[in-house]
């Protein structure tokens, strides 16, 4: 979930208990203390004291303990279980036997374990099911979601840690096959390609239909993409640098240049995090002989919230140009392939530049907090940052006009059949 690679863990506290205590909701469960730590939580970003002192526990299941849910709340026996990376959630790589019952069923599978902020939203990961199936449905890439053994969604675990009950809900879905596209050469058509995936994405969801999706309006959610100015309350993490001074110029023109047209621009349902690590490609061989790649999975849908188009193609573009070798150009390719499928009007346009900018800064700065108050977990929480700070650097620097001249050129060559 959300931009930078993890929210860290305050630290580790000893976990004690047996897998097989394991209770779902309304059962008491001695089994461990979690982990506690600082998290990025929708309703405490008012000041850095609230980041600090509000301490929510992410979960901390061994992989004996995650092999005994899924036995005991999905029904399946599992063969082998290892972690995943994960954001502020706890993920695993579940493999499960054959039996009689599951002859013809999958046997690769991802464990979803909710930090306990999300777990008080059952509603919202509801709808994020809900959305998941229906757009598998409609032909999208998207995994599986399988049912408990009461033939629901997902299940609520509660753990007695002593001190009082803590609660998890608990999802299993299939377990799509690929790589992300952050570990391979991407090209042109590629770029374009996740471009109309984007587009097809949020044009799909228009006709999604859900009593509880009113919960997808998100407004004090530090990750959607309007909320850029809540980063004032982070500055202080940049230090004084150019950096701060870029990030400040960048809020202060969002305020003044964004905020001010959002009424213009056309709302939609946003994923909200289509990074290179959340698209996974498989590949075959191209008709020259040479290694294409085709979208083979669409990842973590944890953020999504209520937008606009114009978002979902600025956030798109933010993290396919981390990795790119012609980083500017990125813009271009991508956004010929949303316009083929969803054309931005003039005022949308006239926003992206912004919109780019500013969803480098969500992510350059809240991953430069967590750092501050995690230092331990810096490697890991700056992967975006390695080479962030550096395109949102030469992007102003170069200035609005230069790179939108870039952009705009580059997605008018697609018009004449010749692609930049």
């Amino acid at each position: 979930m959300g931009g930078a690679p993890i929210r860290s863990r305050a630290r580790r506290v000893a976990l004690a208990g047996a897998a097989s205590g394991l209770r779902t909701a309304g059962q008491r469960c001695p089994l461990w203390t979690a982990d506690r730590l600082c998290l990025f939580s929708p309703d405490a970003m008012a000041r850095e004291d609230d980041l600090r002192s509000q301490a929510l526990t992410k979960p901390a299941f061994s992989e004996t303990q995650a092999s005994a849910l899924v036995e005991s709340v999905f029904g399946l026996k599992v063969s082998t279980v290892r972690p995943l990376p994960s954001y502020d959630d706890q993920n695993f790589h579940v493999h499960v036997s054959r039996t009689r019952d599951t002859a013809d069923g999958p046997t690769e599978y991802v464990l979803k374990i909710s930090n306990t902020e999300s777990s008080k939203t059952p509603e919202l990961i509801e709808v994020q099911s809900h959305i998941i199936m229906f757009l598998g449905a409609a032909g999208f890439p998207t995994a599986s979601v399988c049912r408990t053994k009461g033939d629901n969604l997902t299940s609520l675990v509660s753990v007695d840690n002593n001190s009082e009950i803590t609660s998890y809900l608990v999802r299993l879905l299939t377990y799509l096959p690929g790589r992300p596209i952050a570990e391979i050469p991407i090209g042109p058509q590629l770029l374009y390609e996740i471009g109309v995936l984007a587009a097809k994405l949020d044009k799909t969801l228009e006709k999604f239909h859900h009593p509880k999706l009113s919960c997808l309006r998100r407004e004090n959610f530090i990750w959607n993409l309007k909320n850029v100015p809540r980063l004032e309350n982070y500055l202080c993490a940049l230090g004084q640098s150019r950096n701060r001074e870029i990030v400040t110029q960048v809020i202060r023109l969002f305020k003044d240049e964004v905020l001010t047209k959002l009424s213009h621009f056309r709302e939609c349902v946003n994923h909200g995090d289509l990074n290179d690590h959340n698209i996974l490609v498989e590949a075959s061989k191209s008709g020259s002989g040479g290694t294409a790649y085709q979208v083979s999975g669409i990842l973590d849908f944890g953020d999504m919230s209520y937008g606009y188009y114009v978002f979902e193609v600025a956030i798109t573009i933010t993290y396919m140009m981390i990795e790119s070798k012609s980083p500017l150009h990125v813009g271009g390719h991508v956004l010929a392939g949303f316009e083929s499928v969803i054309p931005l009007t003039p005022v949308e346009r006239g926003a992206l530049f912004l919109l780019v900018c500013g969803r480098f800064c969500q992510s350059l700065v809240i991953a430069a907090h967590s750092c501050r108050l995690h230092p331990e977990n810096t490697e890991y929480l700056m992967i975006t940052a390695k080479t962030g700070w550096k395109h949102l650097q030469r992007m102003f620097d170069m200035g609005q006009k230069a790179v939108e001249e870039i952009w705009f050129q580059t997605a008018r060559s697609y018009d004449s059949g010749i692609s930049m």
